[in-house]
Parts: structure tokens; sequence; C-alpha cells
């Protein structure tokens, strides 16, 4: 069995591995999107990428909701109108500039996705998440993450808009009681690309060295 795979494994040559590290730099949260459609089958197919990811336990504990429906649609959008405006008050010293950015693509992106984390199902028999349930949380958002770089690596832009009431979600999608909401996406073609952060682009943070967070006990 082990000589089976290791004949199996696939060679990440160091050009593979240069495209790799230009994918993840490249990956960035988009919010400008053009409203054409993607390709019919484009996101089951990305979904099905997805679902490649490693869970807790083998848990797959992801679920994913295609918002399809326009007046479901709208009522997301009137949510994020409502959490965004909380925010924009507790942002008291930076408020001209939070009021500047643009924080997600829920008028323009053609393909919205809510994920939600199955906090109830029997798979994975509760291997590895007793002490730490919330691994089963931290698995979906690996399939997001996922999902993400499967997308960009075609061109396709995702924006993930974390800007809304979580039960409100799952009540505008009527899911079962025992989903929580993870995030949702917006998906669809850029109208623009970036090689930095819209947000260092904008002045709201900038990235750090990695030294600065790695600690040597």
């Amino acid at each position: 069995m082990e000589a089976k795979l290791r004949a199996r494994h696939p060679d990440f040559d160091p050009t593979f591995r240069d495209q790799l590290r230009a994918l993840l730099a490249w990956r960035r949260d988009v919010r400008r999107f053009k409203r054409d459609a993607l390709a019919p089958g484009t996101i089951e197919r990305l979904i099905g990428i997805a679902c490649l990811s490693p869970s807790v336990g083998l848990s797959e504990p992801w679920r994913f909701v295609i918002v399809e429906d326009q007046a479901r649609r709208a009522a997301i959008r009137d949510c994020f109108e409502a959490c965004n405006q909380d925010a924009l008050h507790q942002q008291s010293d930076r408020a001209s500039l939070y009021a500047r950015l643009k924080l997600s693509g829920l008028d323009d992106a053609p393909c919205q996705i809510a994920v939600f984390a199955d906090r109830a199902t029997a798979q994975g028999h509760g291997l590895g998440r007793l002490t730490m349930p919330a691994t089963l949380d931290y698995s979906v958002a690996i399939a997001i993450h996922t999902l993400w770089l499967a997308a960009r690596a075609e061109g396709i832009g995702v924006g993930w808009v974390s800007i809304l009431d979580p039960a409100r979600v799952a009540e505008i999608l009527d899911v079962p009681q025992d989903w929580t909401f993870i995030g949702h996406l917006c998906i669809g073609c850029p109208e623009e690309e970036a090689d930095l952060p819209a947000l260092q682009r904008q002045g709201w943070e900038r990235r750090h060295p990695s030294a600065g967070v790695v600690i040597y006990r």
C-alpha cells in the first residue's frame, strides 16, 4: 500500500511551487465584480474541489447554500446594511475612512454562497473534536479557502462578507438549527485586479512581516 501511494505522488517541482506562492499572493478579497454570469456548472465544480479539503475526523461538516432567490438575496443585502451601519458607528475615530470602504459585492456578484458548519453531523463519529468542537468550524473555513484558491486559479473572484448577523442569515435561508453560519461568499469575474489587498491600498491596514507573529519556546 505504501509503495502504491508513493507511486501516485505528484511531482511538485520548483516551477509549480513558485506558481502556488503566486496564487496565494494573488488571491485577494474581491469586492468589485462584473455582472456577467459564470459558465453553467462552475460553482458546483468549485464546491467539488472545496470538498477535497481536510476536516476533523473526516467529518466533512461544510454545507453550501447557493443563494439564487432574489427575495432572499435582498434580505441578506438589508442585513448587511443594518450591520454595516452599526459597525460604522463603532468606528468613531476612523468613520470617514470606513464609510469609503467597499465591504461587499452583494449588488454585482452573479453568484452568492452561504457556507455553514453542520455541528450535528454524525460523520466522523466525533473524532478529534471532543475537547475542541470548534474544529468543525475550522474545517469549514479551510474548505472556503480551498474554494477561494481554486476560483482564483481560474480568474474568478471571491469576496467573503462577514458583516452579517449569523442568526438572521440562517433565518433568511431557512437552514437546520444545527447549522452554524461561517461565511457568505460573493463570486464572479473581478472588475479589477490588484497585487495588494484593497484595505492596504486604501490605507486601512498593512501587512506585517511574518517574523512578528512567531515566538520560540
